[in-house]
C-alpha cells in the first residue's frame, strides 16, 4: 500500500471532527494560558490516534457489509488493498502512540478516551444494528469529544453545552442515515420493505420519519441556545450576551439548509465532513465565532 492508501485507511481527514475538543477552551476563553492550548493540541492528537485505530477496528468488523455497500466496498480493507494482519498491527501502534501521552495529559482524559473507544467498539459489534439507538450513540460520541476537551483543561461542561451538543449531533446523525437510505432509493436497489441498509435495520420507508426527527432535533438545539442566552450562567462569561441573539438566525440558516440539501440529494454521506468543506458552513461557523468574541469583549 502507498502512503496515500494508508492515509485513506486511517481516515486522516476524519481527524477534523476532533476539533470539537477545542470547544470548551474556546467557550471558556482560557487562551491567556499557553499551557492550556498545548494540552488541548495534544488531546487533539491523542483523539486522532484513537479515532484512526477505531476506524480500522470498525472496518475489520464490517468487512462483509462494506463489501456489499455501494461506496464502502472501495475502502482499503473491503477492497483487499490492506490485509487484516497489517490492520491489526496498525491498531496496536496507534493505541500505543496514544497511551504514550498518559504522563503528560490528565488521567481523567484517558478514562474518557477509554470509554469513547469501548462504546465505539460495542457500537461496531452490535449497537449499530439497533434502530434509533445507533444515531443516539453517534451523537453521544461527538459529545464525548467535547467532554474530553473540557476534562483536559480541568473544567466541567455545562448542562447547556451538553444539551445543545446532543440535539445538534443527533440531527446530523439522522442526516447521515437519511443520506444512506436516499442513496439506496436512487440507485434502484430498493425492493419494497426489503429495501434496507446492509448491517442496519433502517428501511427506505423510514426516510420521512428520520427527516422529521432530524429537523426537529436541529431546531431543539437552536432553542437550547436561545434559552442559554437568557440564563444566569452566560453573564459570567460574556459582558454583552445580547449580541449572541444574532447567532440564532445563523444557526437556523445552517441547520435548515443542511436538511434542504440532504432532501435534494446533495449531501455527503458524512455531514460533518461536508460542513468542513462547504463554504456556507464555514462562513456560518466563522460568523458565530466572531459573535462569541464580540459578546465577550465589548462592554
Amino acid at each position: 500500500m502507498s502512503l496515500k492508501d494508508w492515509l485513506i485507511a486511517l481516515r486522516l481527514h476524519q481527524w477534523a471532527k476532533n476539533i470539537l475538543v477545542f470547544v470548551p477552551l474556546i467557550l471558556t476563553y482560557r487562551f491567556e494560558n499557553t499551557e492550556n492550548i498545548l494540552i488541548v493540541l495534544l488531546a487533539f492528537l491523542v483523539f486522532g490516534l484513537v479515532a484512526s485505530a477505531n476506524y480500522l477496528i470498525n472496518d475489520m468488523m464490517d468487512l462483509d457489509s462494506d463489501r456489499r455497500h455501494l461506496t464502502k466496498k472501495n475502502r482499503s480493507l473491503a477492497s483487499g488493498q490492506l490485509s487484516i494482519r497489517n490492520a491489526v498491527i496498525a491498531v496496536v501502534i496507534l493505541l500505543l502512540g496514544a497511551i504514550s501521552f498518559v504522563f503528560i495529559l490528565p488521567l481523567i482524559f484517558f478514562i474518557a478516551i477509554a470509554i469513547y473507544l469501548i462504546i465505539s467498539i460495542l457500537y461496531s459489534l452490535f449497537l449499530k444494528k439497533i434502530v434509533i439507538l445507533d444515531v443516539i450513540i453517534l451523537a453521544g460520541l461527538y459529545t464525548m469529544r467535547i467532554i474530553s476537551g473540557a476534562l483536559v483543561i480541568k473544567t466541567i461542561p455545562t448542562f447547556w453545552l451538553l444539551a445543545f451538543s446532543m440535539f445538534f449531533f443527533f440531527s446530523l446523525a439522522l442526516i447521515k442515515r437519511y443520506t444512506e437510505l436516499r442513496l439506496i432509493k436512487t440507485s434502484g436497489k430498493e425492493d419494497g420493505y426489503k429495501s434496507s441498509m446492509h448491517g442496519r435495520k433502517y428501511l427506505v420507508e423510514d426516510m420521512v420519519i428520520l427527516q422529521i426527527m432530524g429537523i426537529g432535533s436541529g431546531l431543539l438545539a437552536v432553542l437550547v441556545f436561545a434559552l442559554y442566552i437568557n440564563s444566569i450562567e452566560i453573564k459570567l462569561l460574556y459582558s454583552l450576551p445580547e449580541i449572541l441573539w444574532l447567532a440564532l438566525p445563523v444557526l437556523l440558516f445552517w441547520i435548515t439548509r443542511m436538511w434542504l440539501l440532504t432532501n435534494r440529494g446533495l449531501m455527503h454521506e458524512d455531514p460533518v465532513v461536508f460542513a468542513l468543506t462547504d463554504r456556507a458552513s464555514l462562513i456560518s461557523a466563522f460568523s458565530i465565532l466572531v459573535l462569541l468574541w464580540l459578546a465577550a469583549s465589548l462592554v
